[in-house]
């Protein structure tokens, strides 16, 4: 390892979303999305914003490419729309919706991007959400039937996929705090949900191997947990958090067993799964991708059920516009740990960023020199965790484009590129040009 550079391989790359940015949830005959009903739902979105139209992506593709080859990437992470391709979620394609990126992958490739697509981000066709969504067991095999349809239209595309992104925020803020579809506060339902993904995931992955090429993974977000102080209290609530957080979709991946602490934490909602799925869900995987925010700092709290674990704020530390702490040395310690306790599997940080608050565009140019300290602090904890030992094999930054940023609608900017709104003009930030020279240098530029 070179003490200054990334791997000569090191794969540089920019993400999204399909409903954050693509807009147009309806056309050419695609199907409403659990997201396109919620978005409709009085007090459910910061400002009732909508994914209706997002940052146009559906129609402004072509020069959003263009615009990605300007800033250097190597590749580009989007996810799909399921509903974009199956309108019900099951049965009938809707090809236009497929051509829709089959055109998108086409161009990539055309301007020496690698296409690094996820199957899933959040969106669930709406006739499945109607059907139980993912708590229904059947949820596994719908999602089966589906990478099977992507991975025979895309195969001769695409070489790297994942799963599912984040499926820990799909159960978290839509099964058990109700803030995202299907906005259910159920301790019942939680871990079902979290159990039939896991198994979704594994199905799919079963598929790839029928009907797919290249490599294929599962996105996790990990956020390292602190223990308050030394009492012993807090070092349970700090395990605790950890097994729910950042452990529970990823030891029965590995180590083919949930963490003793989940039953701890659901009580007599914890369900005993079949030994069965168990073995299912270690389908064998080619890598893992890591999104890295932020750390959090628990102390115990018995008026806090089901966890009896709260947040202790940081106070003098820096915080984004998300109130995340920022905590660069956190992604080191991710790396290492998913390291030491899976093993060398290769990793990809695939979300990596801040949301600021950033002045608006002046003579073409929008000044955000605390992003390019985030991205900068940010890979050289990840550069440290290479020479440390960590499998890491890219790094993609959050998001290409300031987005449509779930409940809290268009309040947040992650953006390298400013999107104005209302006109969908595009304008990169002065942290797009750093990416860009970091990218060039092969990441020497994060030093100066």
């Amino acid at each position: 390892m070179d003490n200054t550079r990334f791997p000569a391989d090191f794969l540089w790359g920019a993400a999204t979303s399909a409903y954050q940015i693509e807009g147009s949830p309806l056309a050419d005959g695609a199907g409403p999305s659990n997201w396109h009903r919620f978005c409709r739902l009085p007090g459910a979105i910061h400002n009732d914003d909508t994914g209706d139209m997002a940052c146009d992506h559906y129609r402004r593709w072509a020069d959003d490419v263009r615009l990605m080859k300007e800033l250097g990437l190597k590749a580009y992470r989007f996810s799909m729309a399921w509903s974009r391709v199956l309108p019900n979620g099951r049965g009938k394609p809707n090809e236009k919706g497929l051509d829709f990126y089959r055109n998108l992958a086409d161009a990539l490739i055309a301007n020496g991007i690698e296409p690094f697509v996820t199957l899933h981000h959040w969106d669930l066709p709406m006739a499945l959400d109607d059907l139980g969504g993912w708590a229904n067991r059947d949820s596994a095999h719908w999602f089966a039937d589906y990478a099977h349809l992507i991975f025979r239209a895309l195969e001769d595309r695409v070489r790297y996929w994942t799963t599912l992104n984040e499926p820990w925020v799909i159960v978290d803020a839509g099964y058990l705090h109700g803030v995202h579809p299907p906005g259910l506060k159920s301790l019942e339902k939680t871990p079902l949900a979290a159990h039939n993904l896991l198994r979704a995931h594994a199905k799919a992955v079963q598929a790839f191997r029928a009907d797919g090429k290249g490599r294929i993974g599962l996105v996790v977000n990990l956020e390292p947990k602190y223990a308050a102080s030394n009492d012993p209290e807090d070092a349970a609530a700090m395990a605790r958090a950890h097994a729910y957080m950042n452990r529970q979709f990823l030891d029965p991946v590995f180590l083919g067993a949930y963490p003793d602490e989940l039953a701890e934490i659901f009580g007599r909602d914890w369900p005993r799964f079949p030994e069965d799925d168990l073995r299912l869900i270690r389908e064998p995987i080619d890598f893992l991708g890591i999104n890295y925010y932020t750390r959090s700092v628990v102390r115990s709290d018995p008026s806090s059920p089901p966890f009896y674990a709260s947040p202790v704020p940081q106070a003098n530390a820096e915080h984004t516009a998300m109130n995340w702490e920022v905590f660069p040395d956190g992604l080191k310690s991710c790396l290492l740990w998913v390291k030491r306790r899976y093993g060398d599997i290769p990793l990809y940080v695939t979300e990596n960023g801040a949301a600021l608050t950033d002045p608006l565009p002046k003579e073409g140019r929008v000044e955000d020199p605390r992003r390019i300290d985030y991205l900068r602090a940010h890979l050289r904890a990840a550069h440290e965790a290479l020479l440390q030992g960590a499998n890491l094999k890219g790094y993609f930054a959050w998001s290409l484009l300031d987005n449509f940023e779930w409940a809290l609608g268009f309040s947040k900017r992650f953006g390298l590129v400013h999107v104005d709104y209302a006109t969908q003009k595009r304008t990169p930030k002065a942290s797009a040009s750093f990416y860009r020279e970091v990218i060039e240098s092969q990441g020497e530029r994060i030093w100066d």
